[in-house]
């Protein structure tokens, strides 16, 4: 596998990790529970624990301490469960990227393509966050559902699946576990929660823009926790989006290191440090003022938001910067750590919004010192179950500009419905 693939994290330092528990909602191992589930790993080399133990050896990130122990940040081991998740889907969503085969691609009854790496990355997230996160039931909100891949049509795209999660699974060596296709399929379908206003639930968009992946572009492994309806922690993976900052107008990197992942907790702040395990370093919004020295993002797929209409904004803010339009939730990250100053979505007529697109990059940007609302200034709500009930669209800007562009937001809006439609 590592031959195939550009771009690896490397290990941070090796770390003991104590032994989780076998909580897996989908069956587990055959030699230890009965269920003929998984396999062994195919090796000469004897075990150094019981199956479902993690190695004792180098890893990405540490993860197994106690939720809420003192002297602790709050949801210390939720986050650091998160981020190990994460960055490990980013190994295989890296994989996949570099060598895209017609093949990989799934065509979804909306019409948006999915590839083998939104069911692998989903697959090894709910895989990781079980094994990690030792406390209460596990309940996660995602964006796939094995359906399209239990027909007979798909049967060499699951075995694919199976095989890129296996091998980033073996090159990890955190867990001596490999999946069957049924226990591929049975991973992928935790993510069939219908979150709420009670519990935690776990939020996961296992690709976020799926078609500037597809494109060789911006895309993000985003994750979050909901605690009681609300957003205490999200993680961003952006494997293109560069480390330090984006340096022009297309969102494209500079030749600097790639590989940025954003991490936040409420009341903690917000960090960012490289895939590869590098110190997290704190990250705030910009400090504009003057909307005429400030450049925004924008969705670069315009059947995800109408660029007149943000462009109508921009002109009333009296930016004079083009939009930087990049896929996905790196626009939230890039956005937290003040590489522009606005963020504007405004999807078309009919569109609902995910909380699996928001969650995550939200409470970066919250906790980098920034604002994010819906149109008419309210708080997004993630509570109300997979959907966001929000009016007519997502801005996110710091607090300075924001009582400046939400007028100019909603003048532009009015405008529009205002005008006649066209023949």
């Amino acid at each position: 596998m590592a031959s195939r693939v550009g771009l690896l994290l490397a290990p941070s330092s090796s770390l003991a990790l104590n032994p989780p528990r076998p909580r897996l909602p989908y069956p587990l191992l055959s030699h230890h529970l009965g269920r003929p589930t998984y396999r062994r790993i195919a090796s000469s080399a004897p075990l150094r624990s019981p199956l479902w133990w993690p190695r004792q050896a180098p890893s990405l990130f540490a993860a197994r301490a106690m939720s809420g122990s003192a002297g602790s940040p709050p949801y210390a081991a939720e986050l650091a469960a998160a981020k190990k998740a994460v960055a490990l889907a980013a190994r295989l969503c890296q994989t996949v990227q570099q060598e895209i085969l017609q093949s990989d691609i799934q065509s979804k009854a909306d019409k948006s393509p999915v590839t083998v790496a939104d069911y692998g990355s989903q697959v090894l997230v709910s895989l990781v966050l079980n094994m990690e996160v030792t406390s209460g039931s596990f309940s996660m909100v995602a964006e796939e559902d094995s359906e399209d891949l239990r027909k007979d049509s798909a049967e060499e795209i699951l075995e694919h699946i199976t095989d890129l999660v296996n091998e980033t699974l073996a090159e990890d060596g955190s867990y001596n576990i490999t999946l069957s296709k049924e226990g591929i399929l049975s991973a992928i379908d935790t993510g069939k929660s219908e979150g709420g206003p009670s519990g935690r639930h776990w939020v996961l968009d296992p690709i976020d823009g799926t078609k500037g992946f597809l494109r060789g572009g911006q895309y993000a492994i985003a994750l979050a926790l909901l605690d009681e309806g609300k957003v205490v922690l999200g993680v961003l993976g952006c494997p293109n989006l560069p480390l330090t900052s984006i340096s022009n107008l297309n969102g494209s990197s500079s030749g600097d290191q790639t590989g940025a992942l954003f991490s936040a907790t409420i009341g903690c702040g917000a960090e960012v440090e490289s895939l590869e395990g590098s110190p997290p370093q704190k990250i705030s919004v910009c400090t504009i003022d003057n909307p005429v020295n400030a450049s925004f993002f924008e969705s670069y797929e315009g059947a995800h938001t109408m660029h007149d209409l943000t462009g109508s904004i921009a002109e009333k803010l009296g930016v004079q910067a083009p939009p930087v339009r990049i896929d996905s939730q790196a626009k939230y990250g890039a956005l937290a750590r003040g590489d522009g100053a606005i963020y504007l979505r405004f999807p078309h007529k009919g569109y609902k919004e995910k909380v699996w697109d928001h969650a995550a990059g939200a409470i970066v940007v919250t906790e980098a010192g920034g604002v994010v609302t819906d149109a008419s200034g309210n708080d997004l709500d993630f509570s109300k179950g997979r959907f966001l009930d929000v009016d007519t669209g997502i801005i996110a800007t710091n607090k300075q500009l924001m009582p400046s562009l939400l007028k100019s937001v909603q003048e532009a809006i009015k405008e529009k419905s205002q005008a006649p439609s066209p023949l």
